[in-house]
């Protein structure tokens, strides 16, 4: 702690006001101290319940170490007001780290200086009146009680704070490991991830869904700010990362649409705890795709068949884009071997009966629906579909052939450029 200079404030208070006090009134104080240290403590104990641990003499050794430092401290400043702090500011700034470290609230510790204050205070006015001092005198010593009290309590709390920081700086150390442990491929042993849980106080769930947001510019790598502490975060291959616990509950993502708003990303499937490497994977996938704008039909309106930036997309709404992408080079040999009639027609007439077909299959060749989806006339529809049929040396229309075509028509559609619409 640095040391003090005097200073008064416009209302005439002094910083120091033990300067204002006579030093011969520091020689009729220091042989009450014993005494006044036994009240000190006594009426800590008997006023903070919190502190009165009968079957702890070392606690108890603690607040009387405290109270002869303070008040032993206070008599030398009115003795020598160059005194140094240095020693009594550690002395309760490790008081109050202790008391953030035992789990208690600074309330306690600020109570019992109160107590510890007002009986100094009260023992030191009775003492002067009957030694007969002037009435200045004990006004002088109530305002240098108070301005010393403020200073005891600041390095408490200093002491408290640090170590606040210190363990928040442990548990996010702790996070941080435990979600290195969660994405590790192969997967770490679940008894050794559950220990790291417990440590890190986290909750390990069954099932998990790990999220991963695309950066924003000049941000670092750094993810959002203020997120709920069931969340474990970090960066997987520099992007921001987050670990959801029970996905499928009421809600799912949507509980972090708030604290996620304007960040672009995609949660991977939900998978037991021991396989949130899977989720990441597909999480990693599917904004790939995203950012590269190849995400085909989105389940979200108005996008115009893309996933829409700023915002989350769910990777197992995506599962064509997400198979295909891991096989694209053989969707696309197959596509050119299925559809070669089309390629034949070329991009814009072989393009118009793709979309068609493509229709007609997610609508079971319901032509009057496929037209409603392609903004068409019906018998327009019929008419494509019978030179559909012309074209081709196996039924379109095979539920056997389905899903093959369903998958290679966008894969078609894509890689020729042809027209959507």
């Amino acid at each position: 702690m640095t040391e003090l200079g005097a200073k008064s404030s416009g209302d005439g208070l002094s910083d120091q006001p033990w300067r204002d006090v006579p030093k011969e009134v520091a020689r009729w104080m220091r042989p009450h101290l014993p005494a006044l240290v036994d009240s000190m403590v006594e009426g800590v104990l008997r006023h903070v319940p919190e502190y009165a641990r009968p079957d702890d003499p070392v606690y108890i050794d603690v607040i009387r170490v405290a109270a002869e430092q303070g008040m032993g401290h206070f008599v030398q400043m009115i003795a020598d007001p160059d005194a140094s702090w240095r020693e009594v500011h550690q002395v309760f700034f490790d008081i109050g780290y202790g008391e953030a470290v035992e789990g208690r609230s600074l309330e306690h510790l600020q109570n019992a200086l109160r107590i510890a204050s007002r009986t100094a205070w009260r023992y030191l006015s009775r003492e002067a009146e009957r030694l007969k001092k002037p009435r200045e005198l004990a006004i002088s010593l109530t305002e240098v009680n108070f301005a010393y009290l403020d200073l005891l309590a600041s390095a408490a709390a200093q002491g408290y704070a640090r170590a606040r920081e210190k363990a928040a700086g442990e548990r996010e150390q702790r996070r941080g490991r435990l979600l290195s442990l969660l994405l590790s491929e192969p997967a770490a042993p679940r008894d050794i991830v559950a220990e790291q849980a417990g440590l890190a106080g986290w909750d390990l769930p069954e099932r998990l869904a790990v999220i991963v947001l695309s950066p924003r510019p000049g941000s670092g790598g750094e993810g959002p700010a203020g997120l709920p502490p069931f969340l474990l975060s970090g960066l997987d291959k520099g992007r921001p990362c987050l670990v959801m616990p029970d996905p499928d509950r009421p809600g799912g993502a949507d509980r972090l649409t708030a604290t996620l708003r304007g960040w672009t990303g995609a949660v991977g499937p939900s998978v037991p705890a021991d396989q949130a490497g899977v989720s990441l994977h597909w999480a990693h996938r599917t904004l790939d795709l995203m950012v590269a704008g190849r995400l085909g039909q989105a389940p979200d309106p108005g996008t115009n068949g893309k996933a829409r930036a700023g915002a989350l997309v769910r990777a197992d709404g995506y599962l064509p884009d997400l198979l295909l992408q891991e096989g694209w080079t053989l969707a696309e040999a197959a596509a050119r071997r299925r559809l070669a009639p089309l390629t034949a027609l070329g991009p814009q007439r072989g393009g118009r009966l793709a979309v068609t077909m493509l229709e007609c299959l997610r609508h079971g060749f319901n032509a009057t629906d496929a037209a409603e989806a392609l903004s068409v006339h019906p018998q327009t529809v019929r008419y494509r579909l019978a030179r559909l049929h012309e074209l081709f040396d196996y039924d379109i229309e095979d539920p056997a052939l389905r899903l093959e075509l369903m998958l290679l028509l966008p894969v078609w559609i894509r890689d020729t450029g042809a027209t959507s619409r």
